[in-house]
This record gives C-alpha cells, sequence and structure tokens, in this order.
C-alpha cells in the first residue's frame, strides 16, 4: 500500500501549484470607486456583481488613499468565483452611534458562507468604538461565519465597539501579521474571538486590546498561536467554557512562543460551575512575561456577575502543559490552579517555569485547588502538583 502521508504531501504540493497558477492569472477587478462608494450601497452592489461573476479569480478593491464612512455591510455567498479576494488599502470607519436602521445590530462588516476568500490590504479598519453609547448593543468589527479556506493578512483595526475579529462555524483559516487595537478601558473588546471552529493558525501579529488578545470557545480543536504579542489586554483565554450549564468541548489548542506585556492574565482556562464538557490537550509553551497581573490561571469558578450558579457540574480540564514560562508577575500570586471540588483537573503539567515579582522586594507564589499532575523545575513550586 502505498505511504498515506506521502501521498498526502503530494496531493498539498499539487494543490498550492494549482492555486498559484490560478492566482497567477489576471483577475477581474470590481473597484468601489467604480459604484460610487459613499457607503449607501456601493459596497453591496460590487459585491453582488463580483459574487456573479464567470470568472475564476476576483478581487473588491477598496483603494488606498480614500476614506469610506461604511454603514453594516453583509459580504454574503456562495459565490461562483472559486478564489475571493477583498483588498483593503483605503480606510473603513463605522457610524459613530446606532441610527434607526441598525439600532442593535450585531455585527458591521460580515463575511458569511464564503470559501477560498482572502482579506487583505494596508489600509485600516476604525470601528469608532469610544463613540457608541454604552446603553446600546454594539457590534462586532469583523465577523466571518461558515467560512473554508480563508486567510486574513495584514489588517489593522482600531476602536472596535465590541470583538474586533469574530471567527465561527469556520474551517481552515489562516491570520498573519494583523494588529489590533483599542484602549485598555474599552469593554468586551477581544481582539479575536473563536468558536465552532477547527483548523485555526494565529501568526506574527500584534494585539493590543483591553480584553481577551484570543478567546477560544465552544466547538473549537486544532488551535494553533504563535509569535503573538499580547497587551494590554486580558491574555489568551480558552473559554469562558460552561456557560448557563451548557455542555463546551475544546481541544488541541497550542500556543507557543509569545509575548505578554502588562496583561491581567498570561495563559487562562476558565470554565463556569454547572456547565459539562471538556478542554483538553491544551500547551502553552515559550512564553515571555513582562509585568503580568496573573501568569498561569486555571479557573473552574469563573463568574464576573454577583450571583453565581452552584456547583454541581463542570467542563473537565486535562492534559494542559504550561512549559517554558520566564518573566515578571505584577500579582504575588503568579500561579492560580483553582480546580472544581467534584470534577477537579487533571494532567496538569508545569516544566521550566520561571516567575519572579515585578517588584524586587516581594516573592511570587501559586495557589492551587484539586489540581493533580507535576511540575518540574517551576518557580514559584505549586504545593498540589509532584515535584
Amino acid at each position: 500500500m502505498p505511504n498515506l502521508v506521502a501521498m498526502l504531501e503530494i496531493l498539498v504540493a499539487f494543490s498550492i501549484l494549482c492555486v498559484a497558477a490560478v492566482r497567477s492569472s489576471d483577475p477581474q477587478l470590481f473597484n468601489v470607486l467604480s459604484y460610487g462608494a459613499i457607503g449607501d450601497g456601493a459596497f453591496g452592489k460590487a459585491w453582488d456583481d463580483l459574487c456573479g461573476s464567470t470568472s475564476n479569480y476576483v478581487v473588491l478593491q477598496i483603494p488606498n488613499g480614500k476614506s469610506f464612512f461604511l454603514e453594516p455591510v453583509n459580504f454574503k455567498g456562495p459565490c461562483k468565483p472559486s478564489h475571493l479576494q477583498v483588498q483593503i488599502d483605503g480606510n473603513l470607519t463605522a457610524p459613530t452611534k446606532p441610527g434607526d436602521d441598525n439600532e442593535g445590530i450585531q455585527n458591521w462588516i460580515q463575511f458569511v458562507s464564503l470559501e477560498g476568500l482572502v482579506v487583505n490590504g494596508s489600509g485600516s479598519i476604525n470601528g469608532q468604538g469610544f463613540a457608541w453609547p454604552p446603553h446600546c448593543k454594539r457590534p462586532t468589527a469583523l465577523v466571518f461565519h461558515n467560512c473554508n479556506n480563508l486567510q486574513i493578512l495584514g489588517l489593522q483595526s482600531f476602536n472596535s465597539p465590541r470583538n474586533h475579529i469574530s471567527i465561527s462555524s469556520c474551517n481552515y483559516v489562516r491570520l498573519s501579521n494583523v494588529y489590533l487595537s483599542a484602549p485598555e478601558t474599552s469593554p468586551n473588546t477581544d481582539g479575536i474571538d473563536i468558536s465552532e471552529s477547527t483548523n485555526i493558525r494565529i501568526q506574527e501579529s500584534v494585539i493590543s486590546t483591553g480584553d481577551d488578545c484570543v478567546a477560544i470557545n465552544s466547538g473549537s480543536s486544532n488551535i494553533n498561536i504563535i509569535r503573538i504579542t499580547c497587551g494590554p489586554g486580558h491574555g489568551i483565554s480558552i473559554g469562558s467554557l460552561g456557560h448557563h450549564e451548557s455542555y463546551a468541548t475544546v481541544e488541541d489548542v497550542h500556543v507557543s512562543s509569545c509575548t505578554f506585556i502588562g496583561t491581567q492574565n498570561g495563559a487562562r482556562i476558565k470554565t463556569w460551575q454547572g456547565g459539562s464538557g471538556y478542554a483538553r490537550n491544551i500547551t502553552f509553551k515559550d512564553i515571555i512575561l513582562e509585568s503580568v497581573n496573573r501568569s498561569i490561571i486555571i479557573d473552574q469558578f469563573y463568574c464576573p456577575h454577583k450571583t453565581c450558579p452552584s456547583e454541581r457540574m463542570a467542563v473537565k480540564i486535562s492534559s494542559v502543559r504550561f512549559a517554558g514560562f520566564y518573566g515578571t508577575s505584577l500579582d504575588r500570586r503568579a500561579i492560580s490552579l483553582n480546580c472544581s471540588q467534584t470534577i477537579g483537573c487533571t494532567n496538569i503539567n508545569l516544566d521550566n517555569v520561571n516567575i519572579t515579582a515585578a517588584t524586587p522586594s516581594e516573592k511570587p507564589y501559586a495557589s492551587c485547588i484539586n489540581a493533580h499532575g507535576m511540575a518540574y523545575n517551576t518557580s514559584p513550586p505549586v504545593p498540589c502538583l509532584i515535584h
């Protein structure tokens, strides 16, 4: 029988050659300026023509040197071309407050049910989040739903009213060289929010927002996060999982070669009491910490509200490894493994962790409840793990 790995490598190489051949041909261009691009339907008209094109490779152009005030827009598929590109070289600006037509909108710019989409460019996306009234429902800046073989390259997003980028029900996604920024006090402005998605790779990016730099939610697996600079914000989080006693799953998450600067948390897994399901096969390794409040956290009692559910069930957390952590902690409690009394956390491993206090006169410590596993060459020592 032929070697299966070799056959797969040949197929992948052939696919790359085919894509390169298609992309090397001249694409059909759809410049929004040709549609009057003042934000009132021009983007939608350009997209309709692009989506229905008989050309194999099409590009929606948002040209350099131009700024566009853009009302909420939905770029929806499926489309006829097999290769779609949205090139954002200009500047897109969101409404400063919800009008009668977009009161309570959930998404500002949305891409739905598309195959082979590339979104790139040297422009910027300004959500003007500071101008949205606090009482209204704030929209996510960029949403990708049910998009497969998706690439998001070189985007810059500022001041999103809510999440900067949401990835939901997508498969095979690559995000590279993105820059996401919002004030540290911004509410619920996750950098990249992932849910119900698989085979996601995030690399070489800077995320500086008021909330999680990356949040990985239920239904997600095979997530790789590499060389991200995170902060200020809440770090990189698995969860929260199990809200409203729901069943949640996350597995095969690998975070490596990342730097956390001035974040509230570093590597965090958070689950609600009363939920069920699992979070497993998770690795954080080669992490640099610069004045992080709490560097390593497992919290099975997550509840930011005054009233919290009782602990009858919990999302099972297992096979988690924290390796190669170096840097400083602002909080004396640098490591917190706070696991459910009824379920607990198993196969938790810390390896070559060296966290010192940002204030030289203080000494960091670790706390843990019902966490089981091993710690090797770890400072501060973790009392409930085998050394």
